[in-house]
């Protein structure tokens, strides 16, 4: 199913925009660094983020603009797609600046629970924002009167709008296994952020959100961070031999996913007007990570555009952008760009498969 109406036309052309494509006149966006358009680099000014400089940014704006990427990340797709402007990001706007067509409230490092719940497990010291998906809906709220005043003109003006709500809860996990902790440990926590992404999507709906886009987690078994970490000679049996990527990762992002469009499913039932439509990131990137070449991934399919050396190109003491790395010359050979996230040119392809193919559909 297509990610919408209103991009139906799309199929057309992606140059002519029809008179159909303004039903949506808004998008309004939350996550974490898969989405985030210079929150977390506007956070902290003074902090010498290597998100602020090249090669970040390099292939489409030329420069760094905030985005863990060399390019655009697939809220750009989907904005250009539904012929609007890139969504500024929130920490970004100024008084009098016109952002009816939207925002961005997403922040690299984010998670779906509060940071409270890492306070407590003594985890505190790994978090990289303190501004979780809370926060976030927060910004939203505070607003919101910006927007609109009376019940009936949000009404008019929430029903055109489009809510990106994630993706949001990879940093959940990650930070947990990046410290150690098992699969079986991380399964009990999959209740609670799916409980926290659900809660989000819900409160949205009552500040008279109407159509809504929750994206599942990418197959974190691909990733050259996860492969570096957990991968190695002596687990030949633990990798997919279709794809090279770790098995029992990939079974876990696709948990995380299975509990998520269940309580979505909950959710529907709760609030019927509202349209809330599953994003499949896992399944529109799974096929070219099945046969790379054919989606123009010609260098290493699983290695890292830029990084600091290694198997997969992923050095944690050099990464991207850190003194020891070094960026590829082409990254739209490559599908992951620093470890992490992944390039423009995978991106892409996640979009077209989300607005084209088969990988949205209603709960």
């Amino acid at each position: 199913m297509k990610l919408f109406i209103l991009l139906a036309s799309l199929c057309f052309t992606l140059h002519t925009v029809s008179s159909s494509l303004q039903q949506y006149q808004a998008i309004f966006n939350f996550g974490d660094s898969l989405s985030d358009t210079g929150n977390f680099l506007l956070s902290d000014p003074r902090a010498p983020l290597v998100i602020g400089k090249l090669p970040y940014g390099e292939t489409f704006f030329h420069h760094a603009t905030g985005r863990y990427s060399d390019g655009r990340l697939i809220v750009d797709f989907i904005a250009e797609a539904s012929g609007l402007p890139h969504l500024p990001p929130y920490l970004a706007l100024k008084k009098g600046q016109n952002f009816y067509q939207g925002v961005n409230f997403a922040v690299a490092g984010a998670t779906a629970l509060d940071p409270e719940f890492f306070y407590r497990r003594k985890m505190a010291s790994i978090l990289a924002t303190n501004y979780s998906l809370s926060t976030q809906l927060g910004w939203f709220k505070e607003l919101k009167p910006s927007l609109c005043n009376t019940k009936q003109e949000c009404e008019n003006y929430f029903k055109k709008a489009l809510f990106l709500v994630g993706e949001i809860g990879g940093n959940d996990y990650n930070y947990a296994f990046f410290l150690g902790g098992s699969i079986k440990q991380l399964k009990a926590t999959v209740p609670l952020v799916v409980d926290a992404i659900t809660k989000a999507t819900g409160a949205l709906i009552e500040e008279g959100a109407v159509e809504l886009v929750v994206p599942g987690n990418l197959p974190i078994g691909c990733s050259a961070v996860y492969l570096t970490l957990y991968g190695g000679p002596t687990n030949k049996v633990y990798y997919d031999k279709r794809n090279g990527c770790l098995k029992a990762f990939n079974a876990f992002a696709k948990y995380h996913n299975k509990e998520l469009k269940r309580a979505l499913g909950t959710l529907e039932q709760k609030y019927p007007h509202a349209r809330i439509i599953y994003a499949d990131y896992y399944g529109a990137s799974m096929p070219f990570y099945h046969a790379p070449q054919h989606y123009g991934f010609t260098s290493r399919s699983l290695a890292a555009c830029c990084g600091g050396g290694g198997p997969y190109n992923f050095n944690n003491s050099a990464r991207c952008g850190h003194i020891g790395s070094k960026a590829c010359k082409d990254p739209s050979s490559y599908a992951n760009w620093d470890g992490l996230h992944l390039t423009e040119a995978a991106y892409s392809h996640i979009a077209k498969g989300l607005i084209h193919g088969n990988f949205t559909a209603p709960i």
